[in-house]
């Protein structure tokens, strides 16, 4: 259940519903938060339409990596987790803000969960993302190491048409 709610935060932090590369077809699964979660950052920057309308939603770019927790018992894989690559716009940047916070900020706009893309890692953490635009990007995932809280890790990233890139996205 835990598992599940940060995906859907994470999702909703970064304005995301594009699936890529192989995985289930159609947006990730929503699920109410319910009782006992923080309540909700509302937002303060206004869904820019224009910014938005300019940006590619798909290309030739490429992102793989790991995504993974450092701790002192050693390596925590981020396996079977979700990473959200998503534009990196005022709207994105708001809510990577408050996310790194440790709050949850309101649901993204609609019209920008059409620019996030979503990819699954594998038992190791490692993931592939194809299909990807020119740009700035924030990506992110979270790992829940054993017996402590889930960690939210968020990297920017710059992305050229045709460009492969290799990142660790860790903490």
């Amino acid at each position: 259940m835990g598992k599940r709610i940060a995906i859907v935060v994470l999702g909703l932090i970064l304005a995301g519903c594009q699936a890529i590369g192989p995985g289930p077809s159609g947006p990730p699964e929503v699920e109410d938060l319910g009782e006992g979660v923080p309540q909700r950052v509302e937002r303060q920057v206004p869904f820019p339409a224009q910014e938005y309308a300019k940006l590619d939603k798909t290309g030739t770019a490429t992102v793989s990596g790991r995504l993974f927790l450092e701790t002192s018992s050693g390596v925590v894989p981020g396996a079977g987790e979700t990473v959200s690559i998503a534009p990196a716009t005022a709207y994105s940047a708001e809510a990577a803000e408050v996310a790194l916070s440790g709050r949850a900020v309101e649901p993204a706009d609609p019209r920008a969960r059409e620019y996030t893309h979503y990819v699954t890692t594998d038992a190791r953490g490692y993931f592939q993302a194809t299909g990807l635009p020119a740009g700035v990007f924030y990506i992110a995932g979270s790992v829940k190491p054993p017996g402590s809280e889930r960690r939210i890790i968020i990297n920017q990233i710059s992305l050229s048409e045709g460009e492969t890139l290799e990142v660790s996205l860790s903490r």
